[in-house]
Parts: structure tokens; C-alpha cells; sequence
């Protein structure tokens, strides 16, 4: 009987409503609830990325750097290419400076999905940061239009801003 379980997918069935629980639970700012529910769904389906990329989403959020460090790596053993997991990993690199490692990542974060306006953002900001000015106004343009796409015009303006300055350094040189 036991092998029927896994064969029917009851696990995965089961696992998936901790996920949705976890999900409205982070909407409602319940993070530890949000946290709790997705080391269970992870119990019950303990090879899927996207668990643990989330959960390592919520335990940023919640400022536990080294645990949303330690899931966006297991996500990333599953998925080379996990959005999250990279994106995670991209922030965190930036927060810490290391300017080549945060490009690394938010660069396979955009591999993942190359019209994300928050990568081709932090992919602006980045090159920015490695003064390459001239690529960071690309992707600035590009978070700019997306941000557009997606009908957030306060990014969309921050984005643009951020395309003048970058403009007005390479002025300068």
C-alpha cells in the first residue's frame, strides 16, 4: 500500500496545499506560518526547487540571511535555473558588495525569465555598481519597459532615473 501513495500523487497533492498555504499566509505577512508550511510541503516533496526557493524568499524577508542562503542553494542542486533561488542569491550578493557574484546570479535569474523587470533592474544596478555604465542603461531601459508592461509606473519612473544618472557618468568620463 505505501507504494500506492507516491503512484498517485498524494504527496505531491498534499505538498502543493502547504504551498498554497504558505503563500496566502506570506499575502496575510504571517512568515513564520508562511516558513512553517513550506518545510512541510519540502517533508512531504523534498526534491522540488520552487519549495525551497520560496521558503528561502520568506526567510529573507524575514532577515535570516544564512537559512534563505542555505534553501536557495538546495533550490539550485534541483534547478540550475530556479528564478527565485537566483534572484535570492543575486540579492544577497548585492547586500554583501560582491558585484560579480550578484551579476552571476541575477544573470541566470534572467536566463529564467528575461522579461522580470526586478532582475533587469538589479542587473542595471549591478553593472552600475561595476561601472559599466553604458550596459547598466541597457538594462535599466529594459526594467524600465517592463515595469511599463506590468503597469507600475513608480518603477518604471525609478528606473528611468536611474538611466539619466547612469547617462550623466558617462558624460564625465
Amino acid at each position: 500500500m505505501a507504494r500506492l501513495v507516491p503512484r498517485f500523487g498524494v504527496s505531491r497533492y498534499e505538498a502543493d496545499e502547504y504551498y498554497k498555504i504558505a503563500l496566502e499566509q506570506y499575502r496575510k505577512k504571517n512568515i513564520e506560518e508562511a516558513i512553517l508550511n513550506l518545510t512541510h510541503a519540502i517533508e512531504l516533496l523534498p526534491n522540488h526547487a520552487e519549495y525551497y526557493a520560496a521558503r528561502g524568499f520568506f526567510r529573507l524577508e524575514d532577515g535570516d540571511t544564512k537559512k534563505a542562503e542555505m534553501d536557495f542553494v538546495e533550490a539550485l542542486k534541483y534547478n540550475k535555473y530556479e528564478l527565485m533561488a537566483n534572484y535570492g542569491r543575486g540579492m544577497i550578493a548585492y547586500q554583501d558588495k560582491n558585484w560579480e557574484e550578484a551579476r552571476a546570479h541575477f544573470s541566470d535569474a534572467w536566463a529564467a525569465n528575461p522579461q522580470r523587470p526586478e532582475t533587469l533592474y538589479y542587473l542595471g544596478l549591478v553593472y552600475h555598481r561595476l561601472n559599466e555604465n553604458d550596459k547598466a542603461i541597457g538594462w535599466m531601459k529594459q526594467a524600465q519597459d517592463a515595469y511599463t508592461a506590468a503597469d507600475d509606473s513608480r518603477n518604471a519612473r525609478n528606473a528611468e532615473r536611474w538611466q539619466r544618472e547612469f547617462e550623466k557618468l558617462l558624460e564625465k568620463k
